[in-house]
C-alpha cells in the first residue's frame, strides 16, 4: 500500500482551516485615536486661569514650581499677564504651633465662606525632608469636606527648605488664584519659628493660633511671632478647656498691649475658638474683616501690599544672583579646589567665599570693557 493510498483509507481526516477574520476593524478606523498632552500657549493658560479652569490652574502653578528653565520662562509670561486680573483679595496667613489644628480650622472657616459665596484658595504649605527634599503633601485628606467644595481650591506645595516653610512660588501662585477669581487667600505655614516672617512679608492679615493648657502660655511662642500677629486666637476652646482657653485669652491681651504700636495703627487682638464644635470661628472672620476696613481706610492696606512687592523685587534679585553664581563655569570649576583647602584647615571659610566671589565678578566685565 502506498503512503498516498493510506492516507486514503485513514479514520483520520483533516478540514482545511477557516481563514481568520483581521483583529483589526476598518469600519472603526477614526474612532479612537491615541490622545497626547495638549500643548498650551500663555495666552491658553491664561484664559483658561481668567474662566476659572482648575486644571489649567493647577499645570499654571506646576510650571511655576517647576525647576526647568523652559517652565520658569512660561510660567513668568503667564505670570506677568495675570497680575493685571490679581489684586482683588484678602489674604491670610495663618501659622501655629504643630497640633493647635491649623487644617481643622482652616476647614471650619472655609466651609463657612464658600456657604456665604466667597471663592477661598487654600495654599498650604507642607514641610520638605531635609534629606531627601521630598513632601507629604496630605493637606486635602485633612480638609475632606472643603476639598470637594466646588467654591475652595487647595493647593499644597512643598516648602522645598525655602524661608519660613514657605514655597518658593507662593506670591506667584497668589497671583494666579486671584486672576482665577478667589477673593479669599489662606497661606498655612508649617508651624511656628523666627522665619515666619516670609509668610508676613506677603499677606495682609497674620493669624496666630494657639493652644491653651500646654505649659506656660508666654513661653510656648516667640515674641518675634506674637509681635507680627494680627490677632491670637485660643483653637480647641471647647469642654473642659473653655476655662484654659478664657485665661490663656487674657494672658495674651496683656502681653499684646506691652508690645510698641504697629505701623498700621490697628490693635491685635485676642479670641478664643473651637474649630472643632465651630464655635468662634465666624468671629475670627469678623476680625480679619474689620482688620481690612480700618487699614483700607487709613491707606495702610495699599502702602503694605506696595513694600511688599518692593521686596519681592529684591529677593527675585538675590535668587537670580544666586542661581547665576551657582552656575558660573569659573566658579564651579574653582569650587571643589577652595572646599578642600576649607576642609584641610588650610584656607577660612571666609577667605575662601572672598576668593569665589573674585572668580565670579572677575568673569562679568563691563560692556565698554569686554573685547
Amino acid at each position: 500500500m502506498t503512503k498516498k493510498d493510506h492516507h486514503k483509507d485513514s479514520a483520520l481526516k483533516v478540514n482545511k482551516g477557516i481563514k481568520q477574520p483581521s483583529s483589526f476593524n476598518p469600519d472603526a478606523q477614526g474612532l479612537f485615536k491615541i490622545s497626547r498632552p495638549q500643548t498650551l500657549d500663555v495666552w491658553d493658560y491664561v484664559d483658561g486661569i481668567k474662566k476659572g479652569n482648575r486644571t489649567i490652574l493647577s499645570k499654571a502653578i506646576t510650571l511655576i514650581e517647576s525647576s526647568l528653565p523652559k517652565h520658569q520662562e512660561l510660567a513668568r509670561e503667564i505670570v506677568e499677564k495675570c497680575l493685571l486680573f490679581s489684586g482683588n483679595s484678602i489674604r491670610v496667613g495663618i501659622t501655629g504651633v504643630p497640633g493647635v489644628g491649623k487644617s481643622t480650622f482652616i476647614e471650619a472657616l472655609g466651609k463657612q465662606l464658600t456657604s456665604d459665596g466667597h471663592k477661598l484658595a487654600v495654599l498650604a504649605i507642607d514641610p520638605s525632608s531635609q534629606r531627601t527634599k521630598g513632601s507629604i503633601l496630605g493637606d486635602k485628606t485633612r480638609m475632606a469636606d472643603l476639598a470637594v467644595d466646588k467654591n475652595a481650591f487647595i493647593r499644597p506645595s512643598p516648602s522645598a527648605g525655602t524661608l519660613g516653610g514657605v514655597a518658593r512660588k507662593t506670591k506667584e501662585i497668589i497671583v494666579l488664584c486671584e486672576a482665577a477669581g478667589f477673593d479669599v487667600v489662606f497661606i498655612e505655614t508649617v508651624g511656628v519659628g523666627q522665619s515666619e516672617t516670609a509668610v508676613h512679608s506677603m499677606v495682609d492679615f497674620f493669624l496666630l493660633l494657639m493652644l491653651a493648657g500646654a505649659g506656660d502660655e508666654l513661653q510656648g511662642i516667640k515674641r518675634g511671632i506674637m509681635e507680627m500677629a494680627d490677632a491670637i486666637i485660643i483653637n480647641k476652646a471647647d469642654g473642659d478647656n473653655i476655662k484654659k482657653a478664657e485665661l490663656a485669652k487674657r494672658e495674651y491681651e496683656n502681653a499684646l498691649h506691652l508690645f510698641p504700636a504697629s505701623s498700621s495703627g490697628w490693635v491685635p487682638k485676642a479670641g478664643t475658638c473651637s474649630a472643632l464644635s465651630k464655635d468662634g470661628v465666624a468671629g475670627v472672620w469678623e476680625i480679619i474683616n474689620e482688620y481690612g476696613e480700618f487699614t483700607k481706610r487709613n491707606g495702610f492696606f495699599s502702602k503694605k501690599r506696595q513694600g511688599q512687592e518692593i521686596k519681592i523685587m529684591f529677593e527675585t534679585i538675590k535668587e537670580s544672583l544666586d542661581d547665576s553664581f551657582k552656575n558660573n563655569p569659573a566658579v564651579t570649576a574653582q569650587l571643589p579646589v577652595l572646599k578642600e583647602k576649607v576642609l584641610n584647615g588650610n584656607m577660612s571659610s571666609y577667605k575662601a567665599a572672598r576668593e569665589l566671589l573674585d572668580v565670579y565678578f572677575g568673569n562679568i566685565q563691563p560692556k565698554d570693557k569686554q573685547g
